[in-house]
């Protein structure tokens, strides 16, 4: 729960209320302006309308400069960034031939697979030879190919199930695959902070939904005494079944789920544990098996494993992992299996190598040290962020740190100014984060130098100083040197 200083929250409310009044008030005359012009549309309803069309003219594109950046090389430690320039107020963005080497603090590349590999890009050069970019076809059709088959069997073996189905896209893995689990009777009981693939599964899966406190195991445990004590909404039959949706790594907070006390619950009231691990699969444990290996947990006590290849295995695509019976009736059910074109092989392939390197299949121990690397780069760097007196959400051992800046105007402001000294940085606001609560989400990575490292807190501590983001008081440095001796 992030508590929000009183002072910081009473100038952020007035800040956009400025920004809101000031929009309000451009409205209005641009309605008075606009009455005298024709209009081509008589009887057409406005397509855009209502609270979002005006966000999105009158505080979005204020400073939309600041998002969806185009780069022009592989997302590495270091990656070129597209110049844009505007001439009618940042409505419109046009890219030059201009590029910025920029230190890249925004890319979900954890184990920095996301570049050329020695190991892994030969291999995936030879599958695209060999089986063509796009198998073109659906999975049930003429899309799984032996390299699909071999990726499931290595991926069921590294999370530790019996089996496992992969899909060509992340997002996809959830909002297809909740649908088909759940359905009319069910239930789902969802933390609050859970992904938007998340939410949306469980929306079109016509189940009921309910929502606990953000990781308190407590409050659901609560929300599941009151669920089975009511049973379904009318009829008060009880549940035909209920599920339990987590993720092991929250993508906006840094947090670690506290993961062994909800299996714990999940199993006293007989509810079955769906875990993603999007952002903890080969980024967390001591052998990348994620937050089951790094806190514990025995994998066969997690019903369904679901995760994506995005982040630490520089890839494209999702997984979800079960019984043998589970991933069976998946694919016979699920429509992002049977109406989907299949992940293209050379994805797959990335894929397949890039597993064999985390667990050392390769001959080398480069594995290993990717994974000591992230860890190390993770918590040196949070921990240098709170001494200079940053607000830091999430863990320790998460590679994602958000920073928080609240206040609408060091959005752009912490954004712009990193840039302009070539650090690349990631802001969020309202609608991915709470209106309140914007913040610059720094994502860290194993191909980051410890040089990387010092620039870039260098840049975000005169950034931080300018923008006026520091919130608690810094830590005094440590003198250097040899302890001197008073002479009396």
């Amino acid at each position: 729960m992030i508590t929000i200083p009183y002072l910081t929250a009473l100038t952020t409310y007035f800040s956009y209320g400025l920004l809101f009044a000031f929009g309000q008030f451009r409205d209005f005359f641009r309605k008075i302006f606009d009455w005298w012009q024709a209009s081509n549309l008589q009887g057409y309803a406005p397509i855009c309308l209502g609270l979002e069309d005006f966000y999105i003219r009158r505080l979005y594109l204020r400073i939309q400069d600041c998002f969806g950046r185009p780069i022009a090389s592989a997302p590495d430690a270091w990656f070129d960034v597209v110049e844009r320039y505007s001439n009618d107020n940042n409505k419109t963005l046009k890219r030059t031939d201009k590029i910025s080497r920029c230190l890249n603090l925004g890319s979900y590349n954890y184990l920095g697979f996301a570049a050329s590999d020695e190991y892994c890009t030969p291999r995936v050069i030879d599958s695209l030879k060999r089986f063509s970019a796009s198998t073109c076809s659906t999975r049930v059709d003429g899309g799984t190919t032996t390299v699909h088959k071999e990726l499931e069997e290595c991926v069921a073996n590294f999370v530790g199930k019996p089996a496992a189905i992969v899909f060509g896209m992340g997002y996809v893995t959830n909002s297809a695959i909740l649908p088909v689990l759940m359905g009319k009777g069910g239930l789902i009981i969802s933390d609050s902070l859970n992904h938007n693939s998340i939410v949306n599964g469980a929306r079109g899966s016509g189940a009921t939904i309910r929502v606990f406190q953000h990781n308190t195991p407590s409050h659901l445990e609560k929300v599941l005494r009151e669920q089975i004590a009511e049973g379904q909404p009318r009829t008060h039959r009880p549940w035909k079944k209920i599920i339990v949706v987590v993720e092991g790594i929250y993508s906006m907070e840094g947090e670690l789920c506290k993961f062994p006390e909800i299996v714990a619950i999940c199993k006293k009231y007989k509810a079955y544990v769906y875990l993603d691990e999007a952002h903890s699969i080969g980024a967390v444990g001591k052998t990348g098996k994620g937050v089951c290996e790094l806190l514990g947990v025995d994998t066969a006590d997690v019903d369904i494993m679901m995760g994506t290849f995005t982040k630490s295995f520089g890839s494209c695509g999702g997984y979800i992992a079960g019984s043998k019976e589970l991933i069976q009736y998946l694919k016979y059910t699920c429509p992002a299996h049977l109406y989907a074109t299949s992940i293209s092989p050379p994805a797959a392939q990335q894929i397949i190598s890039a597993i064999k390197v985390i667990l050392g299949e390769d001959g080398s121990s480069r594995g290993a040290q990717k994974l000591a690397r992230i860890r190390e780069n993770s918590n040196f760097f949070r921990s240098e962020l709170q001494k200079m007196g940053f607000e830091v959400l999430g863990d320790n051992d998460s590679p994602v740190m958000p920073i928080m800046l609240y206040n609408p105007a060091k959005i752009p402001a912490f954004s712009r100014e990193c840039l302009k000294q070539n650090v690349a940085v990631v802001t969020v606001a309202f609608p991915a984060t709470p209106l309140l609560l914007a913040r610059a989400r720094i994502c860290i990575s194993a191909s980051h130098t410890k040089e990387d490292l010092l620039k870039a807190l260098e840049v975000i501590s005169q950034v931080g100083d300018w923008v006026g983001i520091k919130y608690f008081p810094a830590e005094p440095k440590k003198q250097q040197g040899k302890d001197t001796i008073k002479l009396e």
